[in-house]
Parts: C-alpha cells; sequence; structure tokens
C-alpha cells in the first residue's frame, strides 16, 4: 500500500483558527439578510432612507455575523470620508490642549472623526516651518485640515488645493487665498490691555514675544505699540520668549536685571506670563501686581489659579471651534467658499496686574 505524504509542519505554522477566518463582507451580509448590498449600506448610514425595522433586522444579522463597516472603503463609495485632519505644532500651550478637547467633542457631535498629523518643528525648536507631514496628510482621505498653532507653507497650499483638501488656520492668518482663518481679535485684545496697564500707572513696560513668524504675536505687538505710540509713551522694551516657557524664563531674568527695569510687562501668550509670573516672584521677590504688573494673552485655565491670579486677554475657544466647524461644514460642500473669521475676546483683570488707579485713555485714543 503506497504511504501518503507526509507533511511536515513547523509549531510557528500553526495559527489561531479565528484569525484566519475571512472576514464578514457586506456581500454576506446582504445574502443572509436577503437584501441587496446598498441597503446595508444604509443601515449603518445616520440618516438615510430605510425603515427602522428593516434597519434593525439588518443591524441584528450582521451583529451576529460579527461584521463591522469599514469607514475607509464606505468613504471611497460617497467620496467623503467624515475624517478631520487636524494639524499640532504645539500642544505644550494650555490653549491648544484646550482647543484640541473642545473640537474633538464638537466633531464628535457632528458626526465627524478628528485625526491628528504632528507638526515638525525646524531644527531650532522654533515654529518656523513646522507643519504636518504632506505624506502623511494625503495618504488619508480626510475631507478638511485645520492647523492649530501650525504655519501654512505654499507648498502644503499647493498639495492640499491639488487633493481638493480645504485649509482652515486656527489662531493663525496667512496670505493664502484658498485657506480659511478662524482668529481672536489680537490688535483690540492688545489695545485693551495697554490701555489696562496706563491705567495702573505705569512708566517702563516692556513687551515678551513671541516667535517673529507668527501672525498671532505680530497682530498683538502692533496692537500693543500702537497703543503706546498714540498715548504719547515711548516704545516697549523687548525681548523674545518665542512662545515657550523655558526660554521665557531666561527672557524675563534679562529684563528684570536691566537698569531700567520694566514696571509691567505684557506677554504675547500666557505660557510666557506665567514664566514671567515665575521669575518676578520667585527669583527676584517682586510683589507681582504692585511692583511689577505682568499680563498674558488667551487666558488658559491655569491663569485663573489663587497661586497664579493673571491677568489676561481671554480668546472666545469655544466659539472659536464652533466658527471652525461652521467652516468645515461649509467647505464640505463648496471648497472654495473661505472666510477670515474673527471672534472678539474679554480682558479677565486679576491679581497680577494693579488695579486702574484713574481713568485712562480709551482704546480708541
Amino acid at each position: 500500500m503506497p504511504c501518503k505524504p507526509f507533511t511536515r509542519y513547523h509549531p510557528f505554522m500553526v495559527r489561531d483558527p479565528t484569525l484566519s477566518a475571512p472576514a464578514v463582507s457586506v456581500h454576506d451580509v446582504a445574502r443572509a439578510a436577503g437584501v441587496s448590498q446598498s441597503a446595508v449600506s444604509r443601515a449603518f448610514t445616520p440618516g438615510s432612507s430605510l425603515s427602522p425595522d428593516k434597519r434593525d433586522r439588518i443591524i441584528a444579522i450582521a451583529a451576529q455575523m460579527g461584521y463591522r463597516p469599514n469607514p475607509l472603503a464606505r468613504s471611497l463609495l460617497r467620496g467623503k470620508s467624515n475624517i478631520i485632519g487636524v494639524g499640532v505644532g504645539d500642544l505644550a500651550n494650555p490653549f491648544f490642549v484646550q482647543t484640541l478637547q473642545l473640537l474633538s467633542q464638537a466633531l464628535e457631535s457632528a458626526n465627524l472623526r478628528l485625526m491628528l498629523f504632528p507638526a515638525h518643528r525646524s531644527e531650532n525648536g522654533g515654529s518656523q516651518g513646522a507643519e504636518p507631514s504632506l505624506q502623511e496628510v494625503l495618504h488619508y482621505r480626510i475631507d478638511a485640515l485645520v492647523l492649530l498653532s501650525v504655519s501654512l507653507s505654499s507648498k502644503l497650499a499647493e498639495e492640499c488645493r491639488r487633493a481638493q483638501v480645504p485649509i482652515i488656520l486656527y489662531n493663525r492668518t496667512t496670505g493664502q487665498h484658498d485657506a480659511s482663518c478662524v482668529v481672536g481679535d489680537n490688535t483690540m485684545g492688545a489695545r485693551t490691555i495697554a490701555a489696562h496697564l496706563l491705567g495702573g500707572g505705569h512708566q517702563r513696560l516692556a513687551f515678551l514675544a513671541g516667535t517673529p513668524e507668527s501672525s498671532t504675536n505680530a497682530q498683538r505687538e502692533a496692537g500693543f505699540n500702537a497703543y503706546l505710540a498714540e498715548q504719547g509713551h515711548p516704545a516697549p522694551i523687548r525681548e523674545e520668549g518665542h512662545f515657550s516657557f523655558d526660554a521665557s524664563l531666561a527672557a524675563t531674568r534679562r529684563l528684570l536685571v536691566r537698569p531700567d527695569r520694566p514696571d509691567a510687562i505684557f506677554c504675547a501668550n500666557d505660557t510666557m506670563a506665567l514664566a514671567a509670573l515665575t521669575v518676578a516672584r520667585h527669583e527676584f521677590g517682586l510683589d507681582v501686581g504692585r511692583e511689577i504688573s505682568i499680563a498674558g494673552y488667551d487666558d488658559v485655565p491655569m491663569a485663573s489659579w489663587p497661586s497664579f491670579g493673571l491677568t489676561s486677554y481671554s480668546q472666545p475657544a469655544t466659539r472659536m471651534v464652533d466658527e471652525t466647524v461652521r467652516l468645515i461644514h461649509a467647505l464640505r460642500t463648496r471648497a472654495e467658499s473661505h472666510e477670515e473669521v474673527q471672534c472678539p475676546g474679554t480682558l479677565m483683570v486679576r491679581g497680577s496686574t494693579r488695579p486702574v488707579k484713574f481713568k485712562g485713555p480709551t482704546m480708541e485714543g
């Protein structure tokens, strides 16, 4: 009797049978339910035209079979993925952490999903040139790209235009015509802070700048300087903190060892202001709010903590996120309907600045 062929199996070739089972397809579910494949697709699409009884039956059969719809495959059919890409450049800034949380919640309420794309920074650690990888962004079928604390290069704008991916800049402006922007009123905010500090009787003012290429920094600095000039005050002493806590510690030390030490510092964001407050209070022993005033911008949650009590111009993050989501919906329908949206904020006065001693000049000068 001839011997049967013998096959040697290596132990590592043995596989879990559940892992080798073929995935259940939409065709399998349609056949089991006795419906069309389009009916199965509609059963998993909110708001689609399908009777409740039929939808429930299809979903129950699909669950029993272990079927899970593939959102990426479905996006190829619909031409929309419901995925919004978010390029993030500075999660060390609490304002953008807060924004990311609000944006995630708002997108989820709109049946959209968020996909993060970290932005690569330049070699010196600054934000100049920081942007998500083009290969990563264009690899996915995203419906829009939101840039948080990220500048828009002409190359990224051009490639996204070719791929028909609309871009929304958050807290940044751009000279590109094919991108939308959602920003606070940086000029008015800076003028309001200048008026508040002058109202406290300050004479030697300083400005702690962020990164030079940031549009928000440029607008805040220009508004602050313009208001001081209109009131007959000299330009403020200037140092750069690059929107970084550590860099702002060093910049504040340089300000406070000067022979003409400032008696008030306006910082271009709260991260730098908290650093300035730390140095002034704990390294130089200054009574912040009396001997020196320190004001920030954004009004991050830590600004209101009693240990800081930071005066800050509040950016309306909730409204800015709502406007961003509104633009996403508009651009998904009409990719060329770009807007620049400006949201006014509010000055939050706390103990880090002197109270206004007299009625100072108005913001209008």
